[in-house]
């Protein structure tokens, strides 16, 4: 089962509240404005900053 588009709308990025988009493969969430990638394992986000991944 995926992310569903309404669980989307209503996720904030947890260090700034930006919005954030799914990755190409649905392994995570990106923040394009703190440049982190959240990871998303068994269909559940886990909107956590110290579990985030940096991106550049």
């Amino acid at each position: 089962m995926a992310i569903s588009q309404d669980l989307l709308d209503i996720l904030a990025c947890p260090k700034c509240k930006g919005v954030l988009r799914l990755t190409e493969k649905p392994e995570g969430l990106v923040c394009d404005a703190c440049k982190l990638r959240y990871p998303i394992r068994e269909d559940i986000p886990i909107m956590l900053i110290d579990e985030a991944e940096s991106i550049k």
